[in-house]
């Protein structure tokens, strides 16, 4: 192994129903912007900076077989101008919803879906 040298996640693929309505959600949940539209429909969304920086970019890809449920993927967001309470509120606006995936009911955040139900989502 060579020192020093690291990988780092640059794009996160995922499998949609509707990659408009979920590129809509995520660009408004963390602020980015659509950096491209590839030929088969996918949507690539990230911050305004582009491709290349220090936040992977998103790539939203119709499918007809994207997997509802509990996968091993799930992305957390942290709020950066509000609190828990409002960005839980936020988010259910913008068509979040509830998600049950085991939890205790100790945890001290909430567990949410995106619109389509495909990718869990953890509010701290």
């Amino acid at each position: 192994m060579l020192a020093g040298r690291a990988s780092r996640i640059s794009e996160l693929v995922l499998d949609c129903e509707d990659p408009e309505r979920l590129a809509a959600f995520w660009s408004a949940v963390l602020d980015y912007i659509e950096l491209g539209r590839e030929p088969a429909g996918g949507i690539e969304i990230g911050p305004a900076s582009g491709f290349g920086g220090l936040q992977p970019t998103l790539i939203l890809s119709p499918s007809t077989d994207p997997k509802p449920g509990k996968l091993p993927l799930h992305i957390e967001v942290n709020a950066t101008d509000r609190d828990q309470d409002a960005e839980l509120e936020r988010l259910l606006a913008l068509g979040a919803r509830p998600a049950d995936v085991g939890q205790t009911g100790d945890e001290n955040w909430p567990v949410l879906q995106d619109p389509e139900g495909i990718t869990p989502t953890s509010a701290s």
